[in-house]
């Protein structure tokens, strides 16, 4: 019988174990989630915004997930680091002026293409059921990453 290794890729080890504890404990501490739960939310973030980097379709977070991208872009240095080491430049967080609900099929669309890339995709994350838990729910949706 052969092994076959697991070649999924996780946010946590592309984040390092420092920028990851520290994402993981804010979103305890700011927005109530369990160190499980938070651990799990920060991971995706990271690998959203690695996907967000090289991705040929709109990326947009799903609210679980937006609660760690936003714990993620408040690292300022860390987050620019990941920006240019895998994206060549700055990813800039791109609210949708006006408000309104994340577009479903965005979001499965970038959890899709978070599978396509490799990363490890936690599907219980990345639904959109109506009640937004992100700081900016109001004007959060567009596609992430463009100008």
């Amino acid at each position: 019988m052969t092994a076959m290794a697991n070649d999924q890729k996780t946010g946590r080890a592309t984040a390092g174990e420092e920028l990851f504890e520290s994402l993981a404990h804010f979103v305890v501490t700011h927005h109530g989630q369990s160190t499980e739960r938070a651990e799990r939310i920060a991971d995706q973030a990271v690998a959203f915004v690695l996907t967000a980097a090289t991705a040929t379709v709109p990326m947009v977070p799903s609210d679980d997930v937006d609660l760690g991208l936003h714990a993620l872009i408040l690292h300022t240095k860390e987050y620019a680091r990941l920006c240019e080491k895998h994206a060549g430049r700055f990813l800039h967080h791109n609210p949708k002026p006006g408000g309104g609900a994340r577009d479903p099929e965005l979001v499965a669309a970038s959890a899709r293409a978070m599978k396509a890339a490799g990363f490890v995709v936690f599907d219980d994350l990345w639904t959109v059921n109506g009640e937004n838990l992100a700081q900016c729910d109001s004007d959060c949706g567009r596609p992430y990453g463009q100008a």
